[in-house]
């Protein structure tokens, strides 16, 4: 499996990003996809999931502003952020995950720098 993100760039504070993670095959496979983010020095954090049955869950710091969705037509989840702040600079990385057979995957990550 391979998940190939994208969207990630540039953005002044307020403003908004979509990131997209497009997986090599049919994500009806996982059980649950997400998107996590590491800013400089942190752990990594988990920022919005979407199970297969469309469930969706989010951090605290993000309610209100971003929305995760899933398009099984391209294979593809997306994360839509609005009203950007500082403090969303990070590293994004979708990952997929599905408990039986047992796989967790990651993607290679794209860097959402917010400017004040």
């Amino acid at each position: 499996v391979q998940l190939q993100a994208s969207g990630g760039g540039l953005v002044q504070s307020g403003g908004s990003l979509r990131l997209s993670c497009a997986a090599s095959g049919s994500i009806a496979r996982f059980n649950s996809m997400a998107w996590y983010r590491q800013a400089p020095g942190q752990q990594r954090e988990l920022a919005a999931h979407i199970t297969s049955g469309g469930t969706t869950t989010y951090a605290d710091s993000v309610k209100e502003r971003f929305t995760i969705s899933r398009d099984s037509a391209k294979n593809t989840v997306y994360l839509q952020m609005n009203s950007l702040k500082p403090d969303d600079t990070a590293v994004y990385y979708c990952n997929a995950f599905r408990l039986q057979p047992y796989f967790n995957y990651w993607g290679q990550g794209t860097l959402v720098t917010v400017s004040s």
